[in-house]
């Protein structure tokens, strides 16, 4: 049934039908130019009239009409209100969402093109917090120095590159896009949109985090040093960057500007925060209590394995939050004892002992980006508890908060960038496809055409 109110907008039909009017209209326009050639001296006049029609901003974009998307069900996925909707109804006006309701009873507001996805779902564009994959460079790491605080990632991003297309066609829509870990303090990431155009489009916030490495890889650093003195850098580096931030704005010209610490003022504003590359308890206790506990800076646990989770009750009381990946389980033996002969689900094992935001990562490439839904399935399948959209959540809101970009995206709210997918079902569920992701309601991937990329 068309909500009231329907007949004010135009309506798209999802499927073939769908594909079949792209090609008339396509279709249409060939022949419009076909005989604007045979026009003679009428063509230019009538080619430019055309040209600014086909550029014209289309239903949902910046100066385009309204887009009213018709769906069987809406994964809300908000912090800490409603969470999913059956047989909803969702409004974008100049990319952003201006309602998710209930379709019945609702009225599309009028001169807004409906769009009806049939039994398709609606949910957030994905976020996925530890990636490398946002530039043309592949994993940076400048390892003359142990602390590299100074380093920034941004200048590096190449929007659209192809295996941000792959995320795209995955549904994932924001990354954040960090150097590697071959030093204790790597530098910093950039937080940026997967499917738009240009620099200043993409980048959603710049750092996007202050990356710190704990454990294997910074061992590898310098003279083979093993972990002898991580902490000691880390904690000096932190305290020298603070101090340089309190100096500055007590008196910038006795400490003037400084570029290899700038990144701690935001961090002491709590604009950003450290994602920290650690692992087993020892590390991650390291990372709560040092980096949270002693210097109030906000932080999460990157990757989290090897039995990190013991210390999950620590990170809850906190405030730390654990997004996992790229491993999300440990096998028994080795580092992870014997639980048992249980092969246990990082995640699983973090919720069970208490934590209440965890979410998932890839580590792009080392987990291909266009697995992260993946990611918060093999953790469902092996004992993440899924009953209250909790995998749906870590792939959504839960980084979306910890990341501190909640309010532009991470659910379908009022107000948010019009960031949304359109899925055949359970975004947990393997099986389901992505059909259309939209980012800040521009519609950037559609799988009816060119089909996906991989």
């Amino acid at each position: 049934m068309r909500p009231a109110g329907a007949s004010h907008g135009a309506v798209v039909s999802s499927g073939w039908s769908a594909l079949a009017a792209s090609l008339l209209c396509a279709t249409s326009f060939a022949q419009a130019g076909s005989s604007l050639a045979r026009a003679g001296a009428a063509a230019p006049a009538q080619s430019s009239a055309a040209a600014t029609t086909l550029s014209a901003p289309k239903p949902g974009e910046v100066g385009g009409p309204g887009l009213a998307v018709l769906a069987a069900k809406a994964l809300i996925a908000s912090d800490t209100g409603p969470q999913v909707i059956d047989h909803a109804l969702l409004t974008v006006r100049d990319g952003r969402i201006e309602a998710c309701v209930a379709r019945e009873g609702a009225a599309v507001p009028a001169g807004y093109v409906v769009f009806d996805v049939g039994s398709r779902w609606v949910m957030p564009g994905m976020i996925d917090l530890h990636s490398h994959i946002g530039g043309s460079s592949g994993d940076i790491n400048d390892m003359v120095f142990q602390t590299n605080e100074g380093l920034r990632v941004a200048p590096t991003v190449v929007p659209r590159n192809e295996n941000l297309l792959r995320c795209l066609a995955a549904g994932v829509t924001s990354v954040l896009y960090i150097p590697g870990s071959g030093t204790n303090i790597g530098g910093q990431g950039a937080l940026i949109k997967t499917g738009l155009d240009n620099f200043e489009e993409t980048v959603i916030r710049d750092p996007g985090s202050m990356k710190v490495a704990q454990g294997d890889n910074p061992t590898r650093w310098g003279y083979g040093m093993g972990r002898s003195m991580m902490n000691y850098h880390i904690r000096g580096t932190v305290r020298r960057g603070l101090s340089y931030v309190r100096q500055n704005e007590a008196d910038p010209l006795a400490r003037p500007y400084d570029p290899q610490f700038e990144v701690f003022r935001a961090l002491a504003k709590h604009e950003t925060q450290i994602s920290t590359h650690t692992q087993m308890y020892q590390l991650v206790l390291n990372t709560i209590t040092m980096l949270k506990g002693e210097f109030g800076l906000d932080v999460y646990i990157d990757h989290g394995e090897w039995r990190g989770f013991l210390a999950a009750e620590l990170a809850e009381r906190a405030g730390v939050a654990a997004i996992v990946g790229p491993r999300e389980v440990d096998w028994p033996g080795g580092r992870n004892g014997d639980p048992d002969g249980r092969v246990l689900s990082c995640a699983g094992e973090y919720q069970r002992r208490g934590l209440s935001r965890i979410g998932f990562n890839t580590d792009a490439p080392v987990v291909p980006a266009e697995e992260l839904a993946n990611q918060a399935a093999s953790s469902a399948r092996l004992g993440f508890e899924t009953a209250a959209m909790q995998a749906v959540r870590g792939l959504t809101i839960v980084p979306a908060v910890v990341a501190g970009i909640d309010d532009k995206v991470g659910s379908l709210e009022p107000g948010k960038h019009a960031d949304f997918v359109v899925i055949s079902g359970d975004p947990v569920d393997p099986r389901s496809v992505i059909e259309r992701v939209y980012i800040e309601g521009r519609e950037v991937y559609s799988k009816g055409v060119g089909g996906r990329p991989w």
